[in-house]
């Protein structure tokens, strides 16, 4: 996969202001779009834990650049919000990103009236996806039907967005029942119960992506794809660690494997899912699966 990036022309624009009611800060979201194209689809990212819209250039401008309308919405545990593991509003922020996602698709045709010139023509609303990365994989998880288990061992309600037709999630953490100490302390929400997660979605876990909030190595974050049964295929990618060679952003201090064409890779391999289970075209992702690399090995249900 090149790294270079696709040549159409892209355009953000932020921040955008979405309403919601009892949240401590205003919800604001960034829009990444193409300049020219009609009927494009639409990606609704969620980012991982303390990033923040500004974050994921290179995996957001590329699938802008390829045909995507990517709406980033900066949740409570962003950095710029310095709500910690102390702060006793952390506990609840998992539920607070579930419904800052419900709020962006509820107001999509807002948000995209506010973007400015003639985006909204250009959208088709009705095709609309959802990624996300590490803990934004967990609140793209719970959009797809995915449940939260509580701290009693009682599954959470049904928090799932009808409007969501596929989704991906990239580096997104297992079941809770090989929780680090660690995470059993500060992460204790981390506990999805992905046998209700019925939306199709691609999952992206890293050979090297050996987690500290698990006991279970990097097959941990195959989970969703093995116990889901929405999950219709998994992208497995041998030295990958947790940012996947940079997709959070080029040399900052998260990316442990810098490696632009392994962010090529995963951005290239979600957009073409993407596209494939929304609908659009399939060519490219079933050259995707037909090709013989040793960067990746694709799984199919």
């Amino acid at each position: 996969m090149s790294p270079e990036s696709p040549t159409r022309q892209i355009v953000a624009v932020k921040p955008i202001p979405v309403p919601t009611s009892d949240r401590p800060f205003p919800l604001t979201v960034k829009v990444t779009a193409p300049v020219t194209g009609g009927h494009l689809p639409v990606i609704v990212f969620s980012h991982g834990n303390a990033w923040s819209m500004d974050g994921y250039a290179p995996l957001v401008d590329r699938w802008a650049a390829s045909g995507f309308v990517v709406v980033q919405p900066t949740h409570l545990d962003s950095r710029h919000y310095g709500i910690g593991f102390d702060d006793p509003r952390f506990a609840s922020i998992w539920r607070t990103r579930v419904d800052d996602a419900h709020a962006v698709i509820d107001h999509l045709d807002e948000i995209l009236i506010a973007a400015g010139g003639d985006l909204r023509s250009r959208v088709a609303i009705d095709l609309l996806a959802a990624a996300g990365h590490s803990w934004g994989g967990q609140t793209v998880g719970t959009l797809l039907g995915a449940r939260v288990i509580g701290p009693d061992g009682a599954v959470g309600p049904d928090l799932a967005h009808p409007a969501v037709r596929a989704g991906a999630l990239i580096a997104t953490a297992g079941t809770g029942d090989s929780l680090s100490e660690y995470a059993r302390e500060h992460l204790p929400f981390m506990r999805p119960d992905f046998s209700t997660m019925s939306t199709p979605a691609l999952v992206v876990a890293g050979g090297k992506d050996d987690s500290a909030l698990s006991t279970r190595g990097p097959e941990w974050l195959t989970d969703a794809f093995h116990l889901s049964p929405g999950a219709t295929d998994l992208m497995w990618i041998p030295d990958g660690e947790h940012t996947l060679g940079g997709i959070a952003g080029e040399a900052v201090r998260e990316t442990t494997d810098e490696d632009p064409a392994r962010v090529a890779l995963v951005a290239d391999a979600v957009a073409d899912y993407l596209l494939d289970a929304l609908g659009v075209s399939s060519a490219e992702w079933d050259s995707l699966g037909r090709a013989d690399s040793a960067e990746y090995t694709l799984t199919h249900k």
